[in-house]
C-alpha cells in the first residue's frame, strides 16, 4: 500500500521515511527476545518529548516494565486477547496522564505568571491530563518506529484497576500500555482499510 508518487514526493520525509513511520509500520503482536535497553527508551522519549501539548503541560508519564514480576502485576489486568503477547513483549510501558502536571507548569510555562495556579481546578486539570496525554501517546508511538522497534499499543485494558495497582496514589490515570521490541512470527494482522482522502478533507 503507497501513497500516489506525486503525493509521497510533496512530504519533507524521503519515500522510506514514511514507510517507516506510516505505511509500512504495523502494530505487533509477537515479539522476539531481543532486549530493548533504557538508553533505547530514553531516545525514544528524548525524540518525542518535542511534541506540542496545550499550554506545554506534558502530562504524559511512561512506566517501563520488563521483569516477569512487572508483568505477572499487569497482564491478569488485560483483555484476555492481549494477555500473552504482552508476556512475549521484551518492554511493555504504561503510559498514563499525571492528574499533578500542573506542579511543574512554573517551569513549563515560564513567561505566564502563576502558571500553576491557572490550573488549580481538579475536572479541568484531569480534562487537560488526559486529552493532552493521549496526544503525547500518538507521538510515542511514532517514536517507537522511528527507533526501529515494533509498537503494539493497546487499551484492552481494566484501566481503573492498572492505575490502582501501579499507581495507588490516585495521582495518575493510565490511558495506554505498549508492548515494543523487534516483530516476531506472524506478528501482523491483515492491513486494514483506511479512508481516502476526498472522504475525510473538506476544502472551504
Amino acid at each position: 500500500m503507497s501513497l500516489l508518487p506525486e503525493t509521497e514526493t510533496l512530504l519533507a520525509l524521503s519515500g522510506e521515511d514514511q514507510d517507516l513511520l506510516f505505511r509500512g509500520a504495523r502494530t505487533a503482536n509477537t515479539f522476539e527476545p531481543i532486549p530493548i535497553t533504557d538508553d533505547q527508551l530514553v531516545a525514544i522519549y528524548d525524540l518525542v518529548k518535542w511534541g506540542p501539548t496545550s499550554g506545554n503541560a506534558q502530562p504524559m508519564r511512561i512506566t517501563a516494565i520488563r521483569a516477569d514480576e512487572g508483568k505477572r502485576r499487569l497482564v491478569p489486568l488485560l483483555n484476555e486477547p492481549n494477555r500473552n503477547k504482552t508476556m512475549s513483549a521484551p518492554l511493555v510501558v504504561i503510559l498514563s496522564a499525571d492528574l499533578e502536571f500542573h506542579e511543574h507548569m512554573n517551569r513549563l510555562l515560564p513567561y505566564l505568571e502563576n502558571a500553576r495556579e491557572r490550573f488549580s481546578d481538579p475536572v479541568s486539570r484531569r480534562r487537560i491530563a488526559e486529552f493532552n496525554a493521549t496526544l503525547q501517546i500518538g507521538y510515542f508511538i511514532i517514536g517507537v518506529r522511528a527507533a526501529g522497534l515494533a509498537a503494539g499499543p493497546m487499551t484492552g485494558f481494566n484501566a481503573d484497576a492498572v492505575s490502582a495497582e501501579f499507581f495507588p496514589e490516585g495521582d495518575r490515570k493510565a490511558l495506554a500500555i505498549v508492548n515494543i521490541g523487534h516483530p516476531g512470527p506472524d506478528a501482523w494482522f491483515g492491513r486494514l482499510p483506511r479512508l481516502d482522502a476526498h472522504e475525510v478533507i473538506e476544502f472551504l
